[in-house]
C-alpha cells in the first residue's frame, strides 16, 4: 500500500516539475498585460453619447472641439429666439398701446397702403385708387370711382351749375380732417348761403408738388371742364417729384418697423438736422429764387397758366400758409416769389396768412406733432379763399362788361 503511494506522488511530482520547465521556458506575451485589455474591450463598446476616447490615439481634442461647436451652435439659435420674441413683443406693443389712430407715421403709412396707388404717368407718380374706404388720422377717408376724396361728378358740367376745382397736396384733400370740414366743401355751402348753384370738386391727393397738379389737371382734371381752377401752393412744392414704388413686403404688416423707423428719423433729424424745418423750407428756394426746385415749380405755374386761358378757364393761385409759426412767419420770402410768378403769368393771387392772424398757431394744427390744418384752420382758409373767387368773379364780370361797351 505504501509503495503504491510513493509511486503514485512520484508521477505527479514528476508531472508538476514538468510543467514548471515548459512555462519557464516560455516567452511572455507583451501584449498580455492587463491594462491593454482592459482599454482593447473599452474601445468595442457602444458609444452613448459620445465614443469613449482612448488616450493612446488623441481623441480628447476631437471631443473638445465637437462639444464647442455644438455649444455655437446652441448660443446662435438662443439668440434668433431672443430676437424673435423681442420683435414680436414689440408689433403687439406698438398695435396695443401706441397705434390710436393719431400716431402720424403710422397713419400716413396706412393712407400709402390702403389709398394710395401708381400711377402710369411718371411726373404724377401716385395717385389715389378708385373706390377706397379708409379711417386715417381720426377721420373717415373715402374715394370715389375716379379717386378723388368728393362725391361723384361727371365730366360733363351740370347746366347752370358754377365749377370750381382745386388742385392741392395733403392739405387741400384734407388730412386729418372730416369731409364736410375741408375748405372746398365749406367753400361749396358758402355760396349755397348766398344762392349761387356750385360744384367744388376736390383733387387733391397727399405728397403731392406743384408739378403733379399740373400735370393731373392738364391730363385728366380738364375733362371736368371747370369754370375756375384753383392752385393752392403750399411751401413744399418746390421739393422734386417723390420716387413712386411699392412699399417692401416687411412694411405691408410691421407696425413696429414703421414707428420705430418714424422716431429714427427724427432723433436723427433733431441731433445731426443743420437747418430746422424754416431754413429748410427756404432752401429749396435758393437766396437769390433761382433754386431748382423752385424754377421747376415756376415753369409748371406758367404752363398752368397758358393752359387754362387756352381752354377759356380762370385760375386763382392761393397761397396756404405753414403753421408752425403763424404769429411770427418766417417764410414770407416765399409767399412773396409765388405772388410774382402769379403777376407774371396774369393770375389772381391770394395770401391766407392774413385770415389767420390772431390765432394761436397750436390751435390751427390736426395733433401736436401733425401741424396739418384743422377743422378751424379749414374754416380760415375757406373764408379766404371764398373772397378771393368773389373777386375773381367781379373783376371778371366787369371786365366783360367793359368790354361789350368798347366794342360798341
Amino acid at each position: 500500500m505504501a509503495g503504491r503511494w510513493k509511486s503514485a506522488n512520484s508521477r505527479n511530482v514528476k508531472e508538476f516539475q514538468k510543467r514548471q520547465r515548459m512555462r519557464a521556458s516560455s516567452p511572455r506575451r507583451v501584449d498580455a498585460a492587463p491594462w491593454t485589455t482592459l482599454f482593447a474591450n473599452q474601445r468595442k463598446c457602444a458609444p452613448f453619447p459620445f465614443s469613449m476616447p482612448n488616450p493612446m490615439n488623441g481623441s480628447y481634442a476631437d471631443l473638445r472641439d465637437m462639444i464647442m461647436k455644438r455649444k455655437k451652435i446652441f448660443d446662435l439659435l438662443a439668440l434668433l429666439i431672443s430676437i424673435v420674441i423681442a420683435a414680436l413683443s414689440t408689433e403687439v406693443a406698438v398695435r396695443a398701446f401706441v397705434d390710436d389712430g393719431m400716431q402720424y407715421d403710422l397713419e400716413m403709412w396706412k393712407y400709402a397702403l390702403e389709398v394710395k396707388g401708381i400711377s402710369s404717368d411718371p411726373l404724377i407718380g401716385h395717385n389715389h385708387r378708385p373706390s377706397r374706404h379708409a379711417f386715417l388720422m381720426g377721420v373717415q377717408f373715402d374715394t370715389n370711382s375716379k379717386g378723388l376724396r368728393d362725391g361723384e361728378f361727371s365730366y360733363e358740367k351740370p347746366p347752370g351749375k358754377l365749377r370750381i376745382l382745386m388742385l392741392g397736396d395733403s392739405l387741400t384733400v384734407g388730412w386729418g380732417a372730416k369731409f364736410e370740414e375741408t375748405f372746398p366743401k365749406r367753400i361749396e355751402r358758402l355760396y349755397a348761403d348766398r344762392g349761387i348753384p356750385v360744384q367744388v370738386i376736390n383733387t387733391g391727393v397727399g405728397n403731392y408738388n406743384t408739378i403733379q397738379e399740373v400735370e393731373y389737371y392738364i391730363t385728366e382734371g380738364y375733362k371736368y371742364g371747370p369754370d375756375i381752377v384753383v392752385l393752392n401752393f403750399f411751401v413744399n412744392d418746390a421739393e422734386p417729384v417723390p420716387a413712386a414704388h411699392p412699399p417692401p413686403a416687411i412694411l405691408r404688416i410691421c407696425y413696429s418697423c414703421v414707428f420705430i423707423a418714424g422716431q429714427v428719423d427724427s432723433l436723427f433729424r433733431e441731433i445731426f438736422a443743420k437747418k430746422d424745418w424754416a431754413d429748410y423750407y427756404l432752401s429749396l428756394y435758393g437766396n437769390d429764387g433761382q433754386a431748382k426746385g423752385w424754377r421747376d415749380a415756376k415753369a409748371y405755374i406758367a404752363k398752368l397758366a397758358a393752359f387754362t386761358k387756352t381752354h377759356g378757364t380762370k385760375l386763382l393761385i392761393a397761397n396756404l400758409p405753414e403753421l408752425h409759426d403763424v404769429e411770427h412767419y418766417r417764410l414770407q420770402k416765399i409767399t412773396d416769389l409765388v405772388h410774382e410768378a402769379a403777376d407774371e403769368d396774369g393770375v389772381a393771387f391770394v395770401d391766407l396768412l392774413p385770415y389767420l392772424q390772431g390765432v394761436p398757431s397750436r390751435e390751427l394744427w390736426v395733433t401736436a406733432p401733425d401741424p396739418h390744418p384743422n377743422g378751424l384752420a379749414h374754416k380760415l382758409f375757406a373764408e379766404g379763399i371764398f373772397q378771393a373767387l368773389e373777386k375773381l368773379t367781379v373783376d371778371e364780370t366787369a371786365s366783360s362788361t367793359e368790354s361789350a361797351r368798347s366794342a360798341r
